[in-house]
Formats: C-alpha cells, sequence, structure tokens
C-alpha cells in the first residue's frame, strides 16, 4: 500500500527568483508531501527548472520562504556533464549516490552497497555497471542518474526532465522507479513535458510566466 503523509516535506510561500532582472518565479506557493509524486508542468520559459532548483537549494530566491522538513534530498539533473575522458564506469556513478550516506570518497558500508546493487537492479543496469559511462545510450546515461539518487535513498528526490527525448523502455523504467519510490514515502518532484508522467502525477502545478496557474 503507498505511504502517503499529510505534512509537507518541502513548502515555499511567495517566492520570487530573477535572473539578470527578468523575473522567472513570481510569488510562487508550492508544497510536496511524502509519498507523493509531484509534476511541475508548463511550457518552455515557464520556470520550470527554476522551481526545482530552488527546491533542490541550488537557487536562492530573492524574497518569499522556503521550508524544508526533510533530512535529505536527491537531485537527478536532465544530463550529466561528464567528461569522456574521465574513466567512470556505470557503477561509479551510481555509487556517487551512496556518498550522501557515508561522505565523499569514504570506503562504503553494507548498507551503501546494497542501496548502489539495489538501484542498479531497478532501473536494469547490472549487466552495464562495469560499462563505461560516456559509452551508454541517452536512455542508459539518464537511467545511470536516476539510479544515482536512488542509491541515496533521501526522503526527497527531484528530478528535472527524466524521460525527454528518451527511447520508450527507458521512459518506462525511470516512470516506475518514480512511482515506486512515492510508493513507499519519498517526495518525489519531476519537471516534465512527458503526458504519461503528467498522467500519472498525484499532483500537477501548473506555471506559466513564472506565475502558478490556478489549474
Amino acid at each position: 500500500m503507498p505511504f502517503r503523509t499529510t505534512s509537507a516535506a518541502l513548502s515555499l510561500r511567495a517566492v520570487f527568483v530573477d535572473h539578470a532582472g527578468t523575473p522567472a518565479l513570481r510569488d510562487v506557493d508550492f508544497d510536496a508531501a511524502g509519498g507523493t509524486l509531484t509534476v511541475i508542468a508548463g511550457p518552455n520559459g515557464a520556470g520550470k527548472s527554476t522551481l526545482l532548483e530552488v527546491l533542490a537549494g541550488t537557487i536562492a530566491p530573492r524574497a518569499g520562504s522556503v521550508a524544508i522538513r526533510a533530512a535529505s534530498r536527491a537531485f537527478v539533473p536532465q544530463r550529466a556533464a561528464i567528461s569522456p575522458t574521465l574513466p567512470l564506469t556505470v557503477r561509479d556513478v551510481v555509487t556517487v549516490g551512496a556518498w550522501g550516506r557515508v561522505g565523499a570518497w569514504r570506503r562504503l558500508d553494507r548498507a551503501a552497497r546494497e542501496a548502489v546493487d539495489a538501484a542498479l537492479d531497478r532501473l536494469d543496469l547490472t549487466t552495464l555497471q562495469r560499462a563505461p559511462f560516456p559509452a551508454l545510450s541517452g536512455g542508459q546515461q539518464q537511467r545511470a542518474l536516476l539510479a544515482q539518487g536512488l542509491a541515496r535513498r533521501a526522503d526527497v528526490l527531484l528530478l528535472d526532465e527524466p524521460t525527454t527525448a528518451l527511447d520508450l523502455d527507458s521512459a518506462r523504467r525511470i516512470l516506475g522507479a518514480m512511482r515506486s519510490e512515492a510508493d513507499r514515502g519519498v517526495a518525489v518532484v519531476c519537471v516534465s513535458h512527458d503526458q504519461a508522467v503528467i498522467d500519472a502525477a498525484d499532483v500537477v502545478v501548473r506555471l506559466d510566466a513564472g506565475i502558478r496557474s490556478p489549474r
């Protein structure tokens, strides 16, 4: 049975953000509860990714309040800027997520290793774990980035367009993993144009020109 909470893991009130003087978010309120898949939707330039970065803590608003009641957050970007010259395997990339549990460059304990193994398995990457990350297809790379987020076992999972331009199988696996995380009690927040992702959401927040739409 899905686990749901009534209290918000993340809350924004009257948040305002601008980029070089151009408003990106204007007076935005937002809540995301544990056990819920929340999708942020809207046209290009609506402020969706900016809202996600405020939730992730990578952008500070000029005005408004941000309340984080979760112990940990994991942020999964749309694409990874990893140099093809770096000798990183798929397992190396996923292991970075477990560092949130034990500390960067620390030896993984048994629980962290099991978290990495489970994340690889859930995204069907076990057979590819020794493959060079830059050699993977776009869909496989995005699955590896999500596996990295899952390995952290955070209370909040934030994703930016995780299924964009992916093959159908990768998109389905990623959506299934997001839904499973929400069902086990994680507050999952996802920016998406993908109608299948929007249809699977418990809550849809729509933005237009940096303003939250009433519908």
